[in-house]
């Protein structure tokens, strides 16, 4: 395979993982501790007011769940990458909540007065 294309040079990686599917809460999202949460205790203290918030709403809102899927897999340099796919509100098809995962990375240069990455959100 080349390292060109019709618009240059370009840089395809393919990585092989697996994926666990499972079930989260909507609005889960805001169930996250990040570093800055522990920090201090206050940063904690606030970062636990904000999960409770968001548990309180999910329960007065009824409990709506959406299927994910975690991604793990090691990147060219070893390190370690976890990601999440939202697989909407029905069971996905899968016979297994174990299942394997290709990701494909294309690293290109845009080209001049071209948009932003709005084709890929």
């Amino acid at each position: 395979m080349s390292n060109y294309d019709e618009h240059g040079f370009k840089v395809l990686r393919v990585f092989q993982a697996k994926a666990r599917i499972g079930q989260v809460l909507n609005g889960a999202s805001h169930l996250v501790l990040k570093p800055e949460d522990l920090s201090s205790p206050v940063a904690f203290q606030m970062a636990i007011t904000r999960i409770m918030d968001t548990l309180m709403k999910n329960l007065q809102e009824g409990p709506k769940r959406r299927y994910v899927a975690e991604i793990r897999f090691k990147d060219s340099m070893g390190n370690p990458v976890v990601i999440a796919v939202d697989l909407g509100e029905s069971p996905p098809p899968f016979s297994s909540k174990e299942v394997k995962a290709r990701i494909v990375v294309e690293l290109y240069e845009e080209e001049q007065g071209a948009g932003g990455l709005e084709e890929y959100t």
